[in-house]
């Protein structure tokens, strides 16, 4: 009886015997590497080590060119750029992004609004929207900065609720004149929402909206997954809640400058809106229209 499969099935067509069938349907090729540009946040892992992290930079060193990956908890590593890296699973040889010299006109700001080009910022308005904190205006400014600009919309600090009622004396909001605001963790029977109601009794019906997201802070609104996390972590009472993040993902967290670095670099993950969770989207949108309406 003829045996099909030759001697030893686990031997390379080369050593088999004369006539024997090359055993290519019971034998995987080895998967090829393609070419991927090593794009800033493209996640690869290291073959050789392991190590998986997210494109920081390519750079040139001693006549190398190597590719920076960060991990989740922060730390970096260079590796030579080529061949021996793996994207979902599946090998590639890594290439220096290619640039090009002629500048790309966005068609969109960061918000997802249409870009638009060539026009001074308008001059501001009587309206404002307040923030509680230097954060939550970063953030804001990061991804709505443009439509702001061209509203004439000025974000302004508040500097917690408890000083909402005083601030609303101040300013004094008319219907001409409005003013929204942004809350943090503004909850049915937060502290925060019996602040912001007793404001409201304060001031013409119709000249103030508040509103807010559910967040103990405005670091949340950032999709957890951006700083390497499936969800961001709870905090038990009596932790500085910030504080308490930092130490569950291993930063450095004993100082205020700490705290500080730490925001610039969660802020410097957000590309976008879709980097940002909608129930702080939506809220802002909200009052932009309300200002500018």
């Amino acid at each position: 009886m003829h045996d099909r499969y030759g001697s030893d099935i686990l031997a390379p067509a080369s050593d088999r015997r004369p006539g024997a069938p090359d055993g290519s349907a019971h034998h995987r090729r080895r998967p090829t590497s393609v070419p991927r540009a090593a794009e800033p946040g493209l996640v690869v892992e290291e073959v050789t080590s392991g190590w998986v992290g997210a494109v920081v930079r390519v750079e040139k060193s001693g006549g190398v060119h190597l590719v920076v990956l960060e991990d989740r908890r922060g730390k970096l590593r260079a590796f030579p750029l080529g061949p021996g890296f793996w994207v979902d699973g599946k090998p590639v040889e890594l290439t220096a992004p290619v640039t090009s010299r002629a500048p790309v006109v966005p068609t969109r700001t960061a918000s997802g609004s249409v870009a638009v080009h060539g026009q001074r910022a308008r001059v501001a308005r009587g309206s404002r929207i307040w923030v509680e904190g230097k954060h939550d205006a970063e953030l804001v400014e990061k991804v709505w900065g443009d439509d702001l600009r061209v509203e004439g919309v000025v974000v302004e600090l508040l500097d917690g609720v408890d000083n909402l009622a005083d601030a609303l004396a101040d300013f004094g909001p008319t219907p001409d004149r409005r003013v929204g605001v942004l809350v943090d963790h503004l909850v049915h029977g937060a502290k925060e929402r019996r602040l912001a109601d007793a404001a409201l009794r304060t001031v013409p019906a119709g000249t103030v909206l508040v509103l807010g997201h559910p967040y103990v802070d405005v670091w949340q609104a950032v999709r957890a997954e951006r700083v390497g996390l499936t969800a961001w972590p709870t905090i038990e009472r009596g932790t500085e809640w910030k504080r308490g993040i930092l130490r569950e993902l291993g930063w450095p967290s004993s100082s205020t400058q700490d705290v500080g670095r730490a925001w610039q670099r969660i802020l410097g993950t957000v590309r976008d809106y879709r980097d940002l969770d909608p129930a702080l989207l939506g809220r802002v949108e909200e009052l932009i229209d309300f200002v500018t309406a």
